[in-house]
């Protein structure tokens, strides 16, 4: 088979002849045919074609072109990076034009020359190949901003890719999650990736600094400004700037100093404890909370104006337990690290230490992990790390019950497929097998093996 015949391409015409014919021209690739759009939808799910050709005069009204159109937004809607060469009449340049604007990447029109609706379609698939390789190389180079972070989680993979969004904006960020799911480190992730990363990051902790001393730790302060304050000191917000300025567990920050921090973020100026003169700022603030501010603004703890000022951008981070494989992952890579510290070479963790691990529910997130870890590799025996070693002794870790069992996970992963679109279209078979993409005797056979009714 030729490499040609490996690229899927997905030909949408209701006339068989020229179906037939435009098949027969494209003969090189590899082609699946429809006739109308939900014939066409369910060669998408199945083929999962780099290329379509598509007729805008499709059934039930050929002479209309709303069911193309229609079609043309569920395909660029189920990947844009999809190659779609809309068909059309002579005298048709309007709708051509318009399905170009849609996302199209091409249009011909009828009757076409083969040689041309070749090259077309050789080039869309070159770009599609093209485009493919460029995510596949930036998945490969993760940023070096975001080196810090270990994760293959999509949900956290998610985050990150936020993270890089807005780091080139100057929009002021809101990071949600549990103590120990390394807001820090995407903080510093976010500095590092947008255009202040060579001003300062600096970050101060709103609940471990007395409250009498935050505010000069925040604006600084004054010679003089009270007993003790022998000479000018600059506070965090105006050693930051040019930079980025993180207020870590910004839900602490006592209402005194609240209605402060807004003056500073609309106006971008500070006074010093003590001082007079208004002093501008330029500074990206990054804010940070395992609290519920949205709560705390109901009963009154936190104010309505500064919670929007700070969550122009909101970040959710999930923690440890619902990252699907990052404990094991974070874990390794932690055994790695201490065990170059503590001099100890080669350590890993046993396969029983892994199972631990995974089921453990590290209700500290990371920093738990981390300093678990670390305890083991000091204080194990050999150059393995056991479940034993690691002190999660109540979990009473049965070695049988967590195997990996890819047909198991498997079956599961159809089993919840398969009810979630039968419950959409309330027990349809036909429609189910449309909507998963396989046919109705494939369905049939996964049902009667999964036990399903």
């Amino acid at each position: 088979m030729t490499a040609e015949k490996t690229r899927s391409l997905l030909i949408v015409e209701d006339d068989l002849a020229l179906q037939k014919q435009i098949k027969w021209s494209l003969d090189r690739f590899e082609s699946v045919t429809a006739d109308d759009r939900e014939s066409a939808l369910v060669q998408m799910r199945r083929s999962q074609p780099a290329v379509v050709t598509m007729d805008l005069g499709l059934p039930p009204d050929a002479d209309s072109v709303s069911e193309g159109f229609r079609l043309l937004e569920q395909i660029i809607a189920f990947d844009p990076d999809i190659k779609v060469i809309v068909l059309t009449g002579q005298n048709d340049q309007a709708n051509a034009l318009r399905a170009i604007a849609m996302g199209a990447y091409d249009f011909f029109a009828k009757p076409f020359e083969p040689d041309l609706l070749n090259l077309t379609v050789e080039r869309a698939f070159r770009l599609f190949e093209l485009q493919a390789e460029n995510r596949r190389l930036r998945e490969l180079h993760q940023p070096e901003s975001l080196s810090g972070l270990v994760t293959k989680d999509p949900e956290m993979m998610r985050v990150c890719r936020t993270i890089e969004k807005v780091a080139s904006s100057n929009a002021t960020v809101l990071l949600l999650g549990e103590s120990g799911t390394g807001k820090e480190i995407l903080a510093r992730g976010l500095h590092q990736a947008s255009a202040r990363r060579s001003g300062k990051f600096v970050a101060i902790n709103c609940a471990a600094i007395p409250e009498n001393l935050l505010e000069s730790e925040l604006f600084g302060y004054e010679k003089g400004a009270y007993t003790g304050a022998a000479k000018t000191t600059l506070g965090k917000i105006e050693t930051a700037n040019g930079g980025t300025l993180m207020l870590d567990e910004i839900g602490d920050l006592p209402l005194s100093l609240q209605a402060k921090l807004l003056r500073f973020l609309q106006e971008r100026t500070i006074e010093r404890l003590g001082g007079r003169q208004e002093i501008p700022v330029d500074v990206r603030v990054v804010c940070a909370t395992h609290q519920n501010l949205k709560e705390q603004t109901g009963d009154g703890r936190f104010r309505e104006d500064l919670y929007y000022r700070l969550a122009e951008i909101v970040v959710d981070i999930p923690p440890l337990r619902d990252r699907i494989g990052d404990a094991a992952l974070l874990a390794h890579a932690f055994a790695r690290r201490f065990s170059k510290e503590q001099n100890r070479s080669n350590m890993t963790l046993a396969e029983s230490a892994v199972r631990a691990i995974e089921k453990y529910d590290w209700p500290g997130n990371i920093r738990e992990l981390e300093n678990c870890i670390k305890r083991a590799t000091i204080m194990a025996d050999t150059n393995q790390i056991t479940s034993d070693d690691l002190g999660l002794k109540s979990l009473a870790v049965n070695p049988s019950d967590d195997m990996l069992e890819l047909r198991v996970i498997r079956d599961n992963a159809d089993k919840e497929a398969i009810v979630k679109a039968m419950g959409r279209v309330n027990g349809n078979i036909v429609k189910t097998a449309e909507l998963l993409g396989v046919s109705r005797p494939t369905l049939y056979d996964l049902m009667h093996k999964l036990g399903l009714k």
